[in-house]
Protein backbone atom coordinates (compact mmCIF):
# COMPACT_ATOMS: atom_id res chain seq x y z
CA UNK A 1 0.00 0.00 0.00
CA UNK A 2 1.48 3.56 -0.97
CA UNK A 3 2.08 6.27 1.70
CA UNK A 4 -0.98 8.49 2.79
CA UNK A 5 -1.02 11.84 0.65
CA UNK A 6 -2.23 14.23 2.61
CA UNK A 7 -1.44 17.33 0.50
CA UNK A 8 -5.59 17.28 -0.96
CA UNK A 9 -7.31 15.41 1.36
CA UNK A 10 -10.15 15.96 3.21
CA UNK A 11 -10.07 14.76 6.59
CA UNK A 12 -12.99 14.70 9.20
CA UNK A 13 -11.81 14.87 13.07
CA UNK A 14 -13.62 14.33 16.07
CA UNK A 15 -12.80 16.19 19.71
CA UNK A 16 -11.05 18.50 17.39
CA UNK A 17 -11.46 21.63 20.30
CA UNK A 18 -8.03 20.97 22.03
CA UNK A 19 -5.62 18.19 23.15
CA UNK A 20 -4.85 15.71 20.19
CA UNK A 21 -7.60 16.18 18.42
CA UNK A 22 -6.64 20.04 18.12
CA UNK A 23 -2.73 19.51 17.52
CA UNK A 24 -3.96 16.62 14.40
CA UNK A 25 -6.11 19.39 12.79
CA UNK A 26 -3.16 22.22 12.84
CA UNK A 27 -0.94 19.60 11.42
CA UNK A 28 -3.03 18.02 9.22
CA UNK A 29 -3.43 21.67 8.20
CA UNK A 30 -0.13 22.26 7.75
CA UNK A 31 0.35 19.00 5.36
CA UNK A 32 -2.38 20.39 3.25
CA UNK A 33 -5.37 18.98 4.37
CA UNK A 34 -8.60 20.53 4.63
CA UNK A 35 -10.57 19.97 7.84
CA UNK A 36 -14.37 18.58 9.01
CA UNK A 37 -14.00 19.18 12.69
CA UNK A 38 -16.35 18.12 15.17
CA UNK A 39 -16.86 18.35 18.89
CA UNK A 40 -19.33 19.65 20.97
CA UNK A 41 -17.48 22.62 22.63
CA UNK A 42 -18.51 25.66 20.59
CA UNK A 43 -16.46 27.84 21.63
CA UNK A 44 -13.21 26.16 21.60
CA UNK A 45 -13.97 24.35 18.78
CA UNK A 46 -14.53 28.00 16.93
CA UNK A 47 -11.32 29.01 18.04
CA UNK A 48 -9.49 25.81 16.45
CA UNK A 49 -10.85 26.73 13.18
CA UNK A 50 -10.42 30.43 13.34
CA UNK A 51 -6.55 29.96 13.89
CA UNK A 52 -6.41 27.54 10.72
CA UNK A 53 -8.23 29.75 8.67
CA UNK A 54 -5.80 32.45 9.81
CA UNK A 55 -2.19 30.58 9.53
CA UNK A 56 -3.37 28.50 6.73
CA UNK A 57 -5.94 30.71 4.29
CA UNK A 58 -6.12 28.47 1.95
CA UNK A 59 -7.43 25.48 3.45
CA UNK A 60 -11.44 24.51 4.16
CA UNK A 61 -12.11 24.56 7.48
CA UNK A 62 -15.45 23.16 8.61
CA UNK A 63 -17.32 22.72 12.29
CA UNK A 64 -19.92 20.88 13.44
CA UNK A 65 -20.87 20.99 16.57
CA UNK A 66 -22.57 17.53 18.16
CA UNK A 67 -22.67 15.57 20.70
CA UNK A 68 -21.52 11.86 20.07
CA UNK A 69 -23.23 10.48 23.11
CA UNK A 70 -26.25 11.52 21.34
CA UNK A 71 -26.92 8.55 18.65
CA UNK A 72 -29.21 10.38 16.88
CA UNK A 73 -27.40 13.48 16.58
CA UNK A 74 -23.97 11.47 15.65
CA UNK A 75 -26.27 10.21 12.85
CA UNK A 76 -27.35 13.13 11.59
CA UNK A 77 -23.76 15.02 11.29
CA UNK A 78 -22.55 11.87 9.93
CA UNK A 79 -24.98 12.33 7.03
CA UNK A 80 -24.08 16.15 6.88
CA UNK A 81 -20.28 15.14 5.60
CA UNK A 82 -21.72 12.45 3.35
CA UNK A 83 -23.70 15.02 1.55
CA UNK A 84 -21.41 17.79 1.72
CA UNK A 85 -17.50 15.96 1.61
CA UNK A 86 -18.28 13.21 -0.67
CA UNK A 87 -14.29 12.60 -0.89
CA UNK A 88 -13.35 12.07 2.96
CA UNK A 89 -9.68 10.86 2.62
CA UNK A 90 -8.79 10.28 6.82
CA UNK A 91 -11.12 9.79 9.47
CA UNK A 92 -9.56 10.39 12.87
CA UNK A 93 -12.08 9.07 15.63
CA UNK A 94 -10.49 10.51 18.49
CA UNK A 95 -12.99 12.02 20.86
CA UNK A 96 -13.42 9.97 23.82
CA UNK A 97 -14.44 10.65 27.90
CA UNK A 98 -13.12 8.54 31.23
CA UNK A 99 -15.51 7.80 34.17
CA UNK A 100 -13.31 7.03 36.92
CA UNK A 101 -14.35 4.47 39.52
CA UNK A 102 -14.59 0.38 40.20
CA UNK A 103 -17.46 -1.54 38.67
CA UNK A 104 -19.67 -1.07 41.53
CA UNK A 105 -18.74 2.57 42.07
CA UNK A 106 -20.52 3.50 38.62
CA UNK A 107 -24.02 3.58 37.40
CA UNK A 108 -24.92 1.65 34.58
CA UNK A 109 -26.29 5.05 32.83
CA UNK A 110 -22.36 5.93 34.33
CA UNK A 111 -21.06 3.09 32.11
CA UNK A 112 -23.49 3.38 29.22
CA UNK A 113 -22.27 7.00 28.49
CA UNK A 114 -18.85 6.08 28.27
CA UNK A 115 -19.57 3.23 25.94
CA UNK A 116 -22.13 5.51 23.87
CA UNK A 117 -19.09 8.34 23.47
CA UNK A 118 -16.09 5.70 23.14
CA UNK A 119 -17.46 2.80 21.28
CA UNK A 120 -20.62 3.02 19.61
CA UNK A 121 -20.11 6.83 18.44
CA UNK A 122 -16.89 5.40 16.95
CA UNK A 123 -18.40 2.37 15.19
CA UNK A 124 -21.62 4.15 13.86
CA UNK A 125 -19.45 7.25 12.27
CA UNK A 126 -16.83 4.60 10.88
CA UNK A 127 -20.24 2.67 9.54
CA UNK A 128 -21.60 5.60 8.21
CA UNK A 129 -18.78 7.17 6.17
CA UNK A 130 -17.30 3.63 5.17
CA UNK A 131 -18.91 3.94 1.65
CA UNK A 132 -17.13 7.55 1.30
CA UNK A 133 -13.79 6.22 2.65
CA UNK A 134 -13.90 3.33 -0.23
CA UNK A 135 -14.87 5.68 -3.39
CA UNK A 136 -11.75 8.27 -2.18
CA UNK A 137 -8.22 6.13 -3.67
CA UNK A 138 -5.48 5.83 -1.20
CA UNK A 139 -7.94 6.39 2.06
CA UNK A 140 -6.96 5.70 5.52
CA UNK A 141 -9.18 5.31 9.16
CA UNK A 142 -7.78 5.80 12.42
CA UNK A 143 -9.20 5.33 15.69
CA UNK A 144 -7.76 6.43 19.11
CA UNK A 145 -7.64 3.58 21.83
CA UNK A 146 -5.60 4.49 24.68
CA UNK A 147 -3.15 2.55 26.97
CA UNK A 148 -6.07 0.79 28.65
CA UNK A 149 -6.86 -0.30 24.61
CA UNK A 150 -3.66 -2.69 25.94
CA UNK A 151 -3.89 -3.22 29.66
CA UNK A 152 -6.93 -2.64 32.10
CA UNK A 153 -6.34 -1.75 35.50
CA UNK A 154 -8.96 -1.31 38.42
CA UNK A 155 -11.19 1.49 38.39
CA UNK A 156 -10.89 1.84 34.99
CA UNK A 157 -13.98 -0.72 33.75
CA UNK A 158 -15.88 1.46 31.80
CA UNK A 159 -13.14 2.84 30.22
CA UNK A 160 -11.03 -0.20 29.51
CA UNK A 161 -13.79 -2.00 28.01
CA UNK A 162 -14.75 0.59 25.51
CA UNK A 163 -11.17 1.14 24.63
CA UNK A 164 -10.51 -2.48 24.48
CA UNK A 165 -13.97 -2.64 22.30
CA UNK A 166 -12.13 0.57 19.96
CA UNK A 167 -9.10 -1.63 19.47
CA UNK A 168 -10.80 -4.91 18.80
CA UNK A 169 -12.83 -3.23 16.18
CA UNK A 170 -9.94 -1.53 14.20
CA UNK A 171 -8.12 -4.76 14.02
CA UNK A 172 -11.14 -6.71 12.55
CA UNK A 173 -11.70 -3.38 10.15
CA UNK A 174 -7.47 -3.37 9.49
CA UNK A 175 -8.27 -6.90 8.05
CA UNK A 176 -11.54 -6.43 6.35
CA UNK A 177 -10.66 -3.61 4.61
CA UNK A 178 -7.40 -4.40 3.04
CA UNK A 179 -8.24 -5.25 -0.19
CA UNK A 180 -10.15 -2.41 -0.23
CA UNK A 181 -7.10 -0.10 -0.20
CA UNK A 182 -7.99 1.44 2.99
CA UNK A 183 -5.30 1.81 5.66
CA UNK A 184 -5.97 0.98 9.13
CA UNK A 185 -4.54 2.52 12.29
CA UNK A 186 -5.47 2.12 16.18
CA UNK A 187 -3.97 4.48 18.02
CA UNK A 188 -2.27 3.68 21.84
CA UNK A 189 -1.42 6.81 23.65
CA UNK A 190 0.78 7.01 26.54
CA UNK A 191 0.15 10.05 29.03
CA UNK A 192 -0.24 12.87 27.02
CA UNK A 193 -0.98 16.32 28.80
CA UNK A 194 -4.35 17.18 28.00
CA UNK A 195 -7.22 18.75 29.77
CA UNK A 196 -8.17 14.88 31.04
CA UNK A 197 -8.19 15.67 34.73
CA UNK A 198 -9.82 19.27 34.22
CA UNK A 199 -12.50 17.12 32.59
CA UNK A 200 -12.84 14.08 34.36
CA UNK A 201 -16.33 12.69 35.09
CA UNK A 202 -16.23 10.87 38.72
CA UNK A 203 -18.75 7.75 39.50
CA UNK A 204 -20.95 8.03 41.77
CA UNK A 205 -20.02 5.74 44.24
CA UNK A 206 -16.33 7.54 44.18
CA UNK A 207 -15.46 9.71 46.59
CA UNK A 208 -14.74 13.04 46.44
CA UNK A 209 -11.07 12.34 48.78
CA UNK A 210 -10.15 9.35 46.41
CA UNK A 211 -10.96 11.39 43.39
CA UNK A 212 -8.25 13.91 44.43
CA UNK A 213 -5.49 11.62 45.35
CA UNK A 214 -6.22 9.63 42.00
CA UNK A 215 -6.17 13.12 40.19
CA UNK A 216 -3.03 14.13 41.92
CA UNK A 217 -0.76 11.06 41.25
CA UNK A 218 -2.29 10.71 37.44
CA UNK A 219 -1.79 14.14 36.64
CA UNK A 220 2.61 13.48 36.91
CA UNK A 221 2.03 10.72 33.82
CA UNK A 222 0.78 13.48 31.65
CA UNK A 223 4.18 14.40 30.00
CA UNK A 224 3.77 14.19 26.44
CA UNK A 225 3.06 17.55 24.50
CA UNK A 226 -0.20 16.87 22.62
CA UNK A 227 1.22 18.35 19.45
CA UNK A 228 4.16 15.22 19.91
CA UNK A 229 1.56 13.01 19.91
CA UNK A 230 -0.12 14.42 16.60
CA UNK A 231 3.07 14.02 15.07
CA UNK A 232 3.41 10.28 15.63
CA UNK A 233 0.08 9.50 14.52
CA UNK A 234 0.73 11.39 11.11
CA UNK A 235 4.04 9.77 10.97
CA UNK A 236 1.74 6.13 11.19
CA UNK A 237 -0.34 7.27 9.13
CA UNK A 238 1.78 8.12 6.36
CA UNK A 239 3.22 4.94 6.62
CA UNK A 240 0.39 2.94 6.75
CA UNK A 241 1.05 1.49 10.08
CA UNK A 242 -1.34 -0.78 11.83
CA UNK A 243 -0.68 0.46 15.48
CA UNK A 244 0.78 3.12 16.63
CA UNK A 245 1.59 3.77 20.73
CA UNK A 246 2.69 6.76 22.02
CA UNK A 247 5.34 6.77 24.63
CA UNK A 248 7.15 4.74 27.21
CA UNK A 249 3.95 4.81 29.28
CA UNK A 250 2.52 3.15 26.35
CA UNK A 251 5.17 1.02 25.44
CA UNK A 252 6.10 -0.64 28.45
CA UNK A 253 2.57 -1.29 29.90
CA UNK A 254 1.89 -3.13 26.39
CA UNK A 255 5.52 -5.48 26.97
CA UNK A 256 4.13 -6.12 30.44
CA UNK A 257 0.52 -7.57 29.22
CA UNK A 258 2.11 -9.35 26.78
CA UNK A 259 4.67 -11.14 29.22
CA UNK A 260 2.39 -11.50 32.19
CA UNK A 261 -1.14 -11.03 30.70
CA UNK A 262 -3.00 -12.13 33.82
CA UNK A 263 -0.48 -10.84 36.34
CA UNK A 264 0.56 -7.53 35.01
CA UNK A 265 -1.65 -5.45 37.74
CA UNK A 266 -0.09 -6.48 40.24
CA UNK A 267 3.44 -5.76 38.96
CA UNK A 268 2.61 -2.43 38.14
CA UNK A 269 1.27 -2.00 41.81
CA UNK A 270 4.62 -3.38 43.31
CA UNK A 271 5.93 -0.69 40.73
CA UNK A 272 3.82 1.74 42.33
CA UNK A 273 4.36 0.86 46.05
CA UNK A 274 8.36 1.13 45.18
CA UNK A 275 8.24 4.42 43.84
CA UNK A 276 9.33 2.79 40.52
CA UNK A 277 6.25 2.95 38.37
CA UNK A 278 2.86 5.49 38.56
CA UNK A 279 -0.13 3.31 37.47
CA UNK A 280 -3.18 5.08 36.43
CA UNK A 281 -5.39 6.59 38.97
CA UNK A 282 -9.02 5.84 39.70
CA UNK A 283 -10.01 8.15 38.08
CA UNK A 284 -8.39 9.25 34.58
CA UNK A 285 -10.16 10.33 31.65
CA UNK A 286 -10.95 12.70 28.61
CA UNK A 287 -13.98 14.81 27.68
CA UNK A 288 -15.12 13.93 24.52
CA UNK A 289 -16.24 15.94 22.49
CA UNK A 290 -15.24 18.74 24.60
CA UNK A 291 -11.74 17.72 25.17
CA UNK A 292 -10.79 16.27 22.23
CA UNK A 293 -9.59 12.97 23.29
CA UNK A 294 -6.86 11.81 24.76
CA UNK A 295 -4.31 10.30 26.43
CA UNK A 296 -4.42 7.77 28.39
Amino acid sequence: MRRFEFTGATAVVTGAASGIGAALAQALARRGSDLVLLDRDTERLDAVAVAIRAEHPGRRVHTHVVDLADASATAAVAEEIRQRHPRVRLLVNNAGVGLGGRFDQVTFDEFSWVIDVNFRAVAQLTHALLPTLKAEPGAHLVNISSLFGLIAPAGQTAYAASKFAVRGLTEALRHELVDDGIGVTSVHPGGIRTRITENARIGSGVSHDEYAAGRAQFEKLLTIAPQRAAEVILRGVERRRGRVLIGWSAKVPDLLARVLPASYNRLLVTGLNRGVVRPAPPVPAQRSADTARDAV
